[in-house]
């Protein structure tokens, strides 16, 4: 093997930890983190990946290793065969079983705070998917949702109160999508038929995207929105102001003689 292709894969390792280590002064690494629980998600993320980039640093040295050392070119030694060996197999094999297994206990406390534990308290919101939009439902003055003065926008634009904790529903009308909050570190998949929940405390104030993140059709690039979140009077006065809007736009129909 010419010793110009080992040094393209001394390059790979090499140009994977520039891009690491560049990343955050260019502005493309993860989303500015907004949420209470998005310390631990980060931490979980970070380790994960420290883990796996030391793997994938030692298994690219090592193929630049027996790529410069067995260049056809230079090495004139006769090829010798093996059969194997079956303990080395077992380690390969059992090695990353047991990575594995202690990334699933290690990630098991994370899991259960962000999918088991919802917090005890009245739905602050329903979402629901659709091709390709995402739409709101705000329970009305009697704080109950699917009642008369429910307030339902279909602008893609969520509301929601800073330094509390939030509980969506989330549901689709067609088909799967995926609502994800970068900057709050949280994502839940819709499926067709299934009422799912999903909850979390922003700390920050200002608007941040919200993302499908599941092919969803030919229109799945342009199902995007915006989550703002505001302090408790100015989001009470934000739906009133719904209120008022959705008021105003209903039409009457008239009772038939």
């Amino acid at each position: 093997m010419n010793r110009f292709w080992s040094f393209l894969f001394l390059l790979v390792p090499i140009g994977g930890v520039a891009c690491f280590v560049a990343a955050p002064y260019f502005n493309i690494w993860l989303p500015r983190d907004v949420s209470e629980h998005g310390r631990t998600i980060d931490s979980l993320f970070m380790f994960i990946l420290y883990l796996t980039g030391a793997v994938f640093l030692v298994t690219e040295m090592v193929l630049f290793y027996f790529s410069w050392k067995y260049d056809a070119n230079t090495n004139q030694e006769p090829v010798k065969f093996s059969h194997g060996s079956h303990a080395l197999e077992l380690v390969w094999t059992i090695l990353p079983a047991v990575t594995l297994l202690f990334i699933a206990i290690y990630q098991m406390e994370a899991w259960a705070a962000a999918k088991m534990h919802p917090p005890v308290m009245d739905i602050t919101c329903e979402v629901t998917g659709r091709q390709f939009n995402w739409d709101f439902r705000y329970p009305g003055p009697d704080n109950e949702l699917y009642t008369e003065d429910d307030l339902v926008r279909t602008d893609g634009k969520l509301f929601l109160p800073v330094n509390e904790d939030v509980l969506l529903k989330i549901t689709s009308a067609d088909v799967l999508h995926s609502f994800f909050l970068p900057n709050l570190r949280i994502k839940q998949d819709v499926v067709p038929g299934m009422d799912q929940q999903m909850w979390f405390k922003s700390k920050k104030t200002g608007d941040f995207d919200i993302v499908c993140a599941e092919l969803c059709g030919w229109g799945h690039y342009k199902m995007k929105g915006q989550v703002t979140f505001l302090p408790r009077p100015e989001y009470e006065a934000k739906l009133a102001a719904f209120g008022v809007e959705q008021n105003t736009m209903r039409v009457e129909v008239p009772e038939e003689e």
